[in-house]
């Protein structure tokens, strides 16, 4: 299939899921999408080489890339929402509980990006994101806002445990699960005090004695009130001293894993896929319509692996086992 009849095919899936954008806006998200599967770079002269328009020269169509995407008309969330709410529904009818993780990936000097994503079986699927213009994390006014966004897409009865690396196990996160009845699985930092027994100690001199189980305990001097698991597992240089609202115990402070799902994810977007943090973009809003590009890449790509999958299955998932290890 050519670039031009995969960017009509996404185009398509596009006027079906926003009828309401405007076709100038939908005919050219497909065509960068279609663009992005075949060259796979952010770097701008690469897609506008590899664009499937028929005229114009090298120059002309790297001014086409370039409108597209600071065109503040297209707005990332608005056209990832019908995707995400698709994939939110579908892994509810699947799952007991939505598995979402926060995270924050460096993409460029002075670039980050926090993005909430999707657990789906090892990997993660993109939801909602937000570029930042710093050096350093992005704070919990942006968390809110990109969990407020979340929460307008979530199905109606869906049970949701928020993983979240240590920059995010914070009073602030941990109370807004609270509010809104989501179950979490957050990493806390060592220093944090606690008071255990009625004395004041830190999550690091715990997680140096032993493997504990610490049930509605203050965290900071906030005093934000949340179970505690500390594991340090074999091999591991550090332990994990995991906020958790379930019973705390070593299974429970093991679900924290499921957070690499977003790591993989990051991955794809970078280097191992479309090499994101290559980009020579200076604009946060650009950056967030290229990932947007680069998302609904991974949404086409992933919805063919699973029509491949379903269709003409391995005699290993004809019998439903996991696919072998490679020797």
């Amino acid at each position: 299939m050519s670039t031009l009849q995969l960017a009509q095919r996404i185009t398509e899936e596009l006027r079906s899921r926003l009828p309401e954008q405007r076709k100038t806006q939908r005919e050219a998200a497909g065509m960068l999408v279609a663009t992005m599967l075949d060259v796979r770079s952010p770097n701008t002269v690469d897609l506008a080489s590899g664009l499937g328009r028929v005229t114009e020269r090298l120059d002309m169509r790297l001014q086409w890339v370039s409108r597209v995407l600071s065109n503040r008309l297209i707005l990332p969330h608005e056209v990832m929402s019908p995707f995400a709410r698709e994939a939110l529904e579908k892994a509810g009818k699947r799952n007991a509980a939505l598995v979402v993780s926060m995270d924050q990936s460096h993409i460029s000097a002075g670039f980050e990006m926090l993005m909430l994503s999707l657990r789906y079986k090892q990997r993660a699927i993109p939801l909602v994101w937000c570029v930042k213009e710093t050096e350093g994390g992005i704070g919990f006014a942006a968390q809110k806002a990109l969990l407020e966004q979340l929460t307008a897409l979530l199905p109606e009865c869906v049970k949701i445990v928020l993983m979240g690396d240590r920059f995010y196990g914070t009073p602030d996160l941990i109370d807004y699960c609270r509010t809104q009845g989501w179950d979490w699985r957050l990493r806390l930092k060592e220093n944090y005090t606690l008071w255990v027994d009625g004395e004041e100690t830190t999550l690091g001199a715990l997680a140096r004695q032993a493997q504990r189980f610490l049930k509605n305990v203050s965290v900071t001097r906030k005093a934000t009130r949340t179970n505690i698991g500390i594991v340090h597992e074999k091999g591991h240089k550090e332990p994990w001293i995991i906020a958790m609202s379930a019973e705390p115990g070593y299974y429970k402070t093991l679900d924290y894993g499921m957070r690499w799902g977003i790591e993989c994810m990051f991955s794809d977007l970078k280097s191992r896929g479309f090499s994101l943090e290559e980009t020579q973009i200076q604009y946060a809003d650009r950056i967030e319509r290229l990932v947007l590009v680069m998302a609904l890449a991974l949404y086409f790509a992933t919805s063919c692996g699973l029509w491949d999958e379903q269709n003409n299955p391995m005699p290993y998932e004809k019998r439903g086992l996991k696919k072998p290890h490679a020797p």
